[in-house]
């Protein structure tokens, strides 16, 4: 797995002429920043609007996620096992399937090639996944720290905020970076709801028109550059919050 992103940080750094010998360089020897600054004056707004995408679709998928696996973690609501069983089934749904569904929806209420229905739907990926997540980190809390709430005179969503949220944090980081990571590298999405629109293009689908347009299918090195680029926002957010999503992944699998 190295090898490939030693060898696109590598590309991105040499000229058309150095990738076309038959030995090229394993060194970037007087290699050039070319490609960086074809990558960022060509495909500087399609990375602005997928980081406003997938910070969107993280925030939505957040706010949607944690009342959720609260209530099924500690409320026991009804019909909580069936919509448990719900969302399981919902990550065998083919992607595809689920893209078709939300082209009809988001084209009745026409909202298609902007920014909210990619959100809408990167966040309909991530929101049951997240749920399963935070549920079985919250099913871990002690229900004598809620009793204690209760006690004081807490209800269920003073408890919610100021016990459940605080305590829960690994967990919905590590729900957070995974809708990040999916809305990011989303292309099925931005395919199907996002054809006309060039305001609203995320990064994979600039790259893609990137290596198809006829004027840059030899510019490699630029399109390497925007493979870099591209990757640094996610190599970047799994640097920072690694110890959290290992506490986070981790959390639930055993109990007292």
């Amino acid at each position: 797995m190295l090898f490939p992103l030693y060898w696109m940080v590598n590309a991105s750094f040499q000229t058309n002429q150095q990738l076309a010998r038959p030995s090229p360089h394993w060194v970037p020897i007087d290699g050039t920043l070319s490609g960086y600054e074809n990558a960022l004056s060509q495909q500087g707004g399609h990375l602005l609007a997928s980081l406003i995408i997938a910070a969107g679709a993280t925030g939505l998928t957040l706010a949607l996620a944690a009342p959720a696996a609260y209530a099924l973690a500690h409320l026991r609501s009804p019909g909580s096992r069936t919509l448990l069983s719900v969302l399981l089934v919902v990550q065998l749904v083919p992607g595809i399937v689920m893209a078709n569904a939300l082209y009809r929806i988001f084209a009745s209420a026409r909202i298609l090639n902007s920014a909210l229905a990619l959100i809408l739907a990167d966040a309909t990926l991530a929101v049951p996944f997240a749920v399963l997540i935070m549920r079985a980190f919250m099913t871990a809390i002690p229900r004598s720290l809620l009793e204690a709430a209760a006690l004081d005179g807490a209800g269920a969503v003073r408890t919610f905020w100021q016990i459940v949220l605080p305590m829960s944090r690994n967990a919905l980081i590590t729900s957070g970076l995974f809708a990040f990571l999916f809305a990011w590298g989303d292309f099925l999405f931005a395919t199907t709801l996002n054809l006309n629109s060039t305001t609203w293009k995320p990064i994979t689908l600039g790259l893609y028109d990137y290596i198809g347009a006829g004027t840059n299918t030899t510019s490699w090195n630029s399109v390497m550059a925007t493979a870099v680029i591209s990757s640094l926002p996610a190599a970047l957010l799994l640097a920072v919050v690694q110890r959290h999503i290992a506490a986070g992944l981790t959390s639930g699998a055993v109990r007292d």
